[in-house]
């Protein structure tokens, strides 16, 4: 898979969580792919304060990161 294929998959990833964040007054954006196994994101809106957040991420987010790009290993919240 080059890099962007890597960077379409995971942003289809994060496109199917979005509505769930947005329903909550959040969102999430990519901020980058290093060494095609770390994904950055930052949470955004409601995200940043909620007291769930790195459960959101690691079992939302970096799962469903996952399923559309399997080499994915780690994916990392950068508070702005």
């Amino acid at each position: 898979m080059t890099t962007e294929e890597l960077r379409v998959n995971v942003e289809k990833a994060l496109d199917e969580i979005r509505p769930f964040l947005q329903s909550d007054g959040g969102d999430i954006s990519l901020l980058s792919i290093e060494n095609d196994n770390l994904v950055k994101v930052q949470l955004q809106g409601a995200c940043v304060g909620c007291s769930v957040n790195q459960m959101t991420l690691k079992s939302g987010v970096e799962m469903t990161i996952k399923k559309y790009a399997p080499q994915i290993e780690q994916v990392i919240n950068v508070v702005a």
